[in-house]
């Protein structure tokens, strides 16, 4: 690396050190649940055979990605809180940066299609055979990861094209894009504008998608005759939602933590909240809301223990 590159200081959570001991072990826990949640759910799916199903293999692609986004950042966050360990390289926080806005993007695009998998599975049950194959699947999971890897490289490529001090000062615990403008020397504007551009299509695409998706499962689903019915189909939708849900009140939270009249402190928080809360969340939900996953991470943890009963979700 040249001489000259830039270092990046991570300013941290100015007053953390008031309770530091606490939350990194609070913080700890929660990426090591999140670690062994997600594992879980990727080896629960490859060895039940009754989960190689569409659902199921787009909910292994989530399940990678939050491993990925989380590693991708909480280890060096950790290591800022445990060993005050506060610097970066210029080429590792681009790498970081990149890593972490392509991660977020890739699971606003496997919602979207995960929510086409229950909007075939309810509105077009007859067709799920043909329309949702092995290939399908396939093509639509590398559809949603290539254009999520693909979205971040102007907005990053430019930012490293920034002037920056010989030690840059970030407001964050992590090279986010915005925090990384900001330590910049030139002039933020046209990079700010250019990452709200991207975040927009990456938030507010995604989710359109999404609840065209349910509005269409929500019109097919009130011409069921029987309650039954109604509740079975509106039940193969539950868990999918409550993720749609967790994460675009992630992406509040950040917004809010960003846009209000807050200290740094919260603004830095938000996005911590953002990186780590879906992940974590995630596996909880299509653990406690799936019988099938529950059943099949049960059966590899005690082999011993009876077949599984019917799911909540199909």
């Amino acid at each position: 690396m040249d001489d000259s590159s830039p270092v990046f200081y991570f300013m941290g959570v100015p007053s953390l050190p008031e309770a530091l001991f606490l939350f990194v072990l609070i913080f700890l826990f929660i990426y090591l649940l999140m670690l062994v949640g997600n594992t879980m759910i990727l080896a629960a799916v490859v060895a039940e055979p009754s989960l190689h199903k569409p659902m199921y293999f787009f909910l292994i692609n989530l399940s990678a990605r939050d491993i990925h986004s989380t590693t991708s950042t909480v280890p060096k966050m950790l290591s800022l809180f445990l060993l005050g360990d506060h610097t970066l390289t210029f080429p590792a926080c681009f790498l970081q940066m990149y890593l972490f806005h392509s991660f977020s993007c890739s699971e606003a695009f496997i919602l979207v299609v995960m929510a086409y998998d229950r909007y075939v599975a309810i509105c077009r049950p007859l067709h799920y055979p043909v329309l949702m194959t092995p290939q399908t699947n396939a093509a639509l999971a590398a559809s949603a990861w290539l254009t999520a890897l693909l979205l971040p490289i102007p907005a990053v490529v430019q930012t490293s094209h920034m002037a920056f001090d010989s030690t840059a000062h970030i407001y964050n615990c992590f090279c986010d894009h915005l925090a990384v403008v900001q330590a910049s020397c030139s002039d933020p504007t046209p990079q700010t504008l250019m990452g709200f551009c991207i975040a927009m299509v990456v938030s507010f695409l995604p989710l359109l998608l999404v609840l065209l998706s349910y509005a269409r499962i929500l019109a097919s689903v009130l011409r069921i005759s029987s309650r039954e019915g109604r509740s079975k189909a509106f039940s193969t939708c539950s868990s999918h939602l409550l993720v749609v849900g967790t994460y675009y009140s992630s992406i509040a939270i950040a917004y809010v933590a960003y846009r209000a009249d807050l200290s740094p402190d919260f603004h830095i928080m938000g996005n911590v909240v953002f990186s780590i809360l879906t992940p974590v969340l995630n596996p909880l939900i299509y653990t406690l809301r799936n019988k099938d996953v529950k059943a099949a991470i049960t059966k590899m943890a005690c082999p011993q223990s009876p077949g599984h009963s019917g799911s909540l979700d199909p």
